[in-house]
This record gives structure tokens, sequence and C-alpha cells, in this order.
């Protein structure tokens, strides 16, 4: 059954750099890709968007770009925090494909995100803070609202990453949200209830799990 016209799906980060041996390998990854793939084989959401990681080489979140630092430590970049990364998704590598286990063809749009060098970028709708201290918006919400979408469902990798930026800032933006859970993971289990939390603040619903 389909849902409502003005709903759409967006699937954030399935790509291999994030799933078992990947180089930023998401606790329990490699598990959304077959419910995500039969939630797109299902055609169930008229408008469906992927975003995926396309980071040049030297990005400013990798830890490699900072001598001295290791993977997981936080900096401050342009103001505000920054975690540092492994080096991953990098533009054009096969850990950067979206995973083809999945057939992506009800994809509507593929937003490809991270590829300022000097700015990261969680969320599909906008980018992390960048030298300006602004977050630059990727023009999502605009294509969205184009399409005649109010409400977004959000699913992908990771669930404590970009999965929570994107629904956040789809809330923001004016939509109404809501997170798939069981079709997220976190790059670590230990932040779930910070994350629920975090949702919770911004009103934003959470399907299972």
């Amino acid at each position: 059954m389909r849902h409502a016209s003005d709903i759409a799906l967006i699937v954030v980060d399935v790509q291999p750099d994030f799933m078992p041996g990947g180089a930023l390998a998401c606790h329990e990854g490699g598990a959304v890709v077959a419910p995500i793939a039969a939630l797109l084989a299902e055609r169930r959401y008229r408008t469906v968007v992927a975003t995926q990681d396309w980071h040049p080489p030297g990005h400013a979140s990798f830890a490699s770009s900072h001598p001295g630092r290791a993977p997981f430590e936080t900096i401050a970049l342009h103001g505000h925090p920054q975690v540092l990364w492994p080096d991953h998704c990098l533009q054009g590598s096969a850990g950067a494909r979206l995973d083809a286990r999945i057939d992506w063809s009800p994809a509507d749009l593929i937003l490809r995100k991270g590829t300022d060098p000097q700015v990261d970028s969680y969320s599909g709708f906008r980018e992390n803070h960048g030298p300006g201290g602004a977050r630059p918006s990727t023009g999502l919400a605009g294509w969205l609202r184009e399409r005649g979408i109010a409400e977004v469902h959000v699913c992908g990798l990771a669930r404590d990453v970009c999965v929570l930026w994107t629904a956040q800032d789809a809330a923001a933006a004016g939509f109404r949200a809501r997170v798939l859970w069981p079709l997220t993971r976190p790059v670590t289990p230990d932040g779930d209830a910070s994350t629920r939390a975090a949702l919770a603040a911004a009103g934003i619903a959470v399907d299972g799990g």
C-alpha cells in the first residue's frame, strides 16, 4: 500500500564504507541492507531520496588531515566541535558507491554530500558549520517542497550521526519527520539513548525499535 503522496523516504548513506569491514563501519551496519532493499522494491513511496557521502581526498573531517590526531578525537573546526573520522567515502572509490545489494532505481534524487574539502556534511538538508559559521543549505528542502512533500521518513546510516542530523534538519525546515529506527544502525550503540532523546526533543517520531 502506498503512503500518501506528500511523504518522502530519505535513505541516508547506505555505502560499503559504513558496512562491516568498511573504513568507518557502523555497528551491525549490514543489517539495514535487506529491509531497505525490500522497502524500495515495494514502491510504497512516490518520492525517494538517497544521500551519498562523497568526500575529496584530504577532507577536513579526516583525522589524517590533522597531524598528531587520531580517528574519533574531537577538535574545533570553524568554531564548532568536529569528530575526526577515518578516511572514508572517497569520491569515486568502491567504498563510496551506493550499496550494490540494493536496487536504487526507485530513487528520484541521489544527493552527494561532504564534497567541500573544508566542511563536513552529516545532514541531507544542510552542511555542517563552515568557515563563516553558517550551515549552507543543500537545496533538498526546496526540492521536496516543489514536489508537495510535507513529511519525511528517514532510514540508513549512521543512526547517531547522519540519520539524526537529517531528521533534525527536516523538522527544523518545517517537515513532519519520522525515523524508521529498525532500518538504521549507529556508529556505536552506546549513544542510542541520547539519540532517542535528541529526536524526541525535536518532535521527531520514531517507528519501531
